[in-house]
């Protein structure tokens, strides 16, 4: 019976080609559905995995971690060093990292953050980061970048790199009278971090106070100073310098400074307990902070006490709540996605319906000799079946195979654009059950032919048409 399968599909090919191809289709949409909608959801909770609260100006939860954890978006307005210092050595909190964002780096969100981020950040379930090359910033002018920056740009420990203020595509201001030096490289994440650029928060924040006027903070709000003076005018002949001297004085004066106020800042023994990073550099206000707890099972107690802080008006934010709140967001377009690929699967079955229904009349006098030299109504049934699942088997396995290959051309645009990768591993047990289904639901539906088949007569096979 399966020779006699098999010699039928050969003959009608193209007809049985185009099903398979249909099919085959309908297995790779739903399938890579799937896997990008599991590997988004996997990098998004595998980038925060190992932040137990993120602490900032009060705002929505959802735009904190994506401007925190993510990169997109901002914080809104900052919060003091003093709030940092009041997290900081809060009972039960076991670490604190403080943030400043608002800058770029060709289109890559740059973070102001001390050393102890490198120490305490861990992702993917608790692994924490790796340098591929390189170390952490040792200088105020040093930085740090992802995988995927360094990939994207050739860069390797040594490389100047210029930011610009402004997120994204969309920059202000660019910093190119001050690069920063990247002194490392971090291994591969599979997380935000790849695509992040890392500065010390002593560079980050003299920088844009070096820019900006007196009477500004790094952030842009004007301060009540008393100091309301006009900048003092340079002589023409102090204007003599060329423009790699102008760079390099700048760079030295903006190293000058920041050395200055951490020489400043170690005179201070605010912190002297060893559970703490020490911090050399205290700005006038970070965008946020990520903190860490000594007993995860208190994050409500902390939560509460730091909502009701008379300092700034704060949000602690638990990542896997704000998660949640994000997906309740994108469900309505998981659902279309799905919905999308489930009808190009109804319409991958009801192509094998049609295949098998069109070929039924002219099959009719192979039918009926079939029977003629013996063949039951249930062997002519069971044929059609084995075309079904034929069909179905092939139309799967061209389907896996073209997801396959769509993905391999397709992760590496995924990760330039949107930092997503798509597994290339086997099938999860969520994949073979909606494979299944779509088996089950083609085999029930090439059962319609085959009841139709099964009730026709030796006679009406046999018969001339006029």
């Amino acid at each position: 019976m399966l020779d006699l399968c098999l010699k039928s599909l050969l003959n009608r090919r193209f007809v049985a080609g185009l099903t398979v191809l249909s099919i085959a289709l309908s297995v790779a949409l739903i399938l890579g559905v799937e896997r990008l909608r599991t590997e988004a959801r996997a990098g998004f909770a595998n980038s925060a995995s190992g932040v137990d609260l993120i602490v900032a100006a009060r705002g929505n939860d959802v735009q904190i971690l994506m401007a925190t954890v993510f990169g997109v978006g901002s914080t809104g307005t900052g919060i003091s060093w003093e709030s940092y210092e009041m997290v900081e050595d809060m009972p039960g909190i076991d670490w604190a990292v403080p943030l400043m964002m608002g800058d770029s780096h060709r289109g890559y969100p740059v973070i102001g953050t001390s050393n102890a981020y490198f120490k305490r950040f861990r992702h993917s379930g608790g692994q924490p980061l790796v340098f591929a090359q390189g170390q952490a910033f040792d200088d105020p002018m040093g930085a740090v970048v992802g995988a995927e920056v360094a990939q994207a740009f050739g860069y390797a420990p040594g490389a100047e790199i210029v930011n610009a203020h402004g997120s994204g595509a969309v920059s202000f201001d660019v910093h190119d009278d001050a690069p920063f030096t990247v002194s490392g490289v971090l291994e591969p994440t599979g997380t935000a971090v790849d695509r992040m650029v890392f500065v010390s928060i002593e560079g980050f924040d003299t920088l844009h106070q070096d820019a900006l006027p007196k009477n500004a903070d790094p952030f842009g709000r004007a301060r009540a100073n008393e100091d309301d003076e006009e900048p003092a005018q340079h002589e023409e002949g102090e204007t003599a310098h060329s423009a790699e001297e102008d760079h390099d004085e700048h760079k030295e004066h903006v190293a000058k400074e920041v050395h200055d106020e951490h020489l400043h800042d170690d005179d201070h023994d605010e912190h002297v307990d060893d559970t703490h990073d020490d911090h050399g550099h205290e700005p006038a206000t970070i965008n946020a902070i990520f903190a860490g707890l000594e007993n995860k099972s208190a994050v409500l107690s902390i939560q509460r006490q730091l909502a009701q802080y008379r300092g700034d008006a704060l949000t602690a934010v638990m990542p896997n709540v704000a998660l949640l709140q994000l997906w309740s967001i994108t469900g309505t377009a998981e659902i279309a996605l799905r919905l999308m690929a489930g009808a190009v699967a109804l319409a991958g079955v009801i192509g094998l319906v049609v295949m098998l229904s069109a070929a039924l009349d002219a099959r009719r006098r192979e039918f009926a000799i079939l029977r003629s030299v013996g063949a039951t109504p249930y062997n002519i049934f069971t044929l059609i079946i084995f075309e079904a699942v034929l069909l179905l088997l092939m139309g799967i396995l061209l389907g896996y195979f073209v997801l396959t290959g769509v993905t391999i051309v397709a992760n590496p645009i995924l990760a330039a654009e949107f930092g997503l990768r798509i597994g290339l591993g086997l099938p999860t047990l969520r994949e073979v059950v909606l494979v299944a289904l779509v088996f089950f639901s083609g085999l029930i539906a090439g059962a319609i032919p085959a009841l139709r088949v099964y009730r026709m007569t030796l006679a009406d096979g046999l018969s001339m048409r006029l």
